[in-house]
């Protein structure tokens, strides 16, 4: 029987999916740096109910292609559901407090284990099971679904998912966990940004203005206001990662082998023994394809 973990991998359909998805995001965060000056984009906030509209049936549809694709099936699903509620318990423990959100070292490890495909919808899910159960719903919650699906599958992406092991697996996931958090905290002040009123002209969204010197002035407003919180995020993502991530990979990929997915059952063929041997058996194959 084959002992190894692998991502759960995307096919055709599910990479179609993702990278839809992903347009829609980006349109999503990026619309009011190309809009006018007459432009309502005060109402940005207003995005949230056609954005959750829209990233409830993506999100679906990426599921449903990567069972279409053979990926993921119930028992994957199943596992989706544990993860989702154990980040969404996680997520209270920081309560917040100098951005020590120990959710996203599990997103990072379960990203690596399961894959890009199944990462982004755990991040995005388990944001929104999170959000119901700390009372954090409002317009920000599909933008922060959004970021952590994309938060999620980026580990899924990184390299080495079927040779690179121990030590230097979890320095890499450390990296990738340090980044990533300040990323995450990037993209979403990009959406909080355009809707904060009287901020300082050196560091206010100015619509209409070039995209040059409006991403300059929300460089000046991320180092101004949030660079401490994503600060206190990042580390925590990566002590957790070094120090009890060793063992919760194990955990994952042990659940995932004994899970099985993608398994494929192989006989092999009974070879008649020459005259005076002992018959041979027939054995049954239990691995990914």
């Amino acid at each position: 029987m084959s002992t190894s973990a692998r991502p759960i991998r995307l096919g055709p359909r599910s990479i179609a999916a993702l990278v839809l998805i992903s347009v829609v995001g980006v349109i999503a965060f990026g619309w009011p740096l190309l809009a006018d000056s007459g432009s309502a984009v005060g109402s940005h906030s207003a995005d949230a109910p056609w954005l959750f509209a829209a990233l409830l049936p993506l999100l679906v549809a990426v599921v449903v292609a990567t069972i279409a694709d053979g990926g993921m099936d119930a028992k994957a699903v199943a596992m989706l559901g544990v993860l989702a509620a154990v980040g969404a318990a996680l997520r209270p423990l920081g309560a917040g407090t100098a951005g020590l959100e120990p959710m996203f070292f599990l997103m990072v490890l379960s990203g690596r284990v399961l894959g890009p495909g199944f990462g982004f919808v755990l991040g995005s899910v388990t944001m929104f099971a999170s959000a119901l159960l700390t009372g954090g719903v409002g317009p920000w919650m599909p933008f922060q679904m959004l970021s952590m699906g994309w938060f999620t599958m980026g580990a899924g992406l990184l390299p080495g998912a079927d040779r690179l092991r121990g030590r230097g697996e979890l320095l890499l996931l450390s990296l990738y966990g340090f980044l990533a958090a300040f990323a995450y905290g990037t993209v979403m002040n990009l959406y909080g940004w355009v809707l904060v009123p009287g901020l300082a002209s050196g560091i206010s969204y100015q619509a209409g203005d070039p995209v040059g010197e409006n991403l300059l002035r929300f460089a000046a407003y991320v180092l101004a206001t949030s660079l401490g919180w994503d600060l206190g995020r990042a580390a925590l993502t990566v002590v957790l990662t070094l120090t009890v991530g060793g063992a919760l990979l194990k955990a994952l990929r042990r659940a995932t082998r004994r899970a099985n997915f993608e398994a494929q059952v192989t006989f092999e063929a009974a070879r008649r023994p020459p005259d005076g041997e002992a018959p041979h058996r027939t054995y049954v194959t239990y691995g990914p394809e």
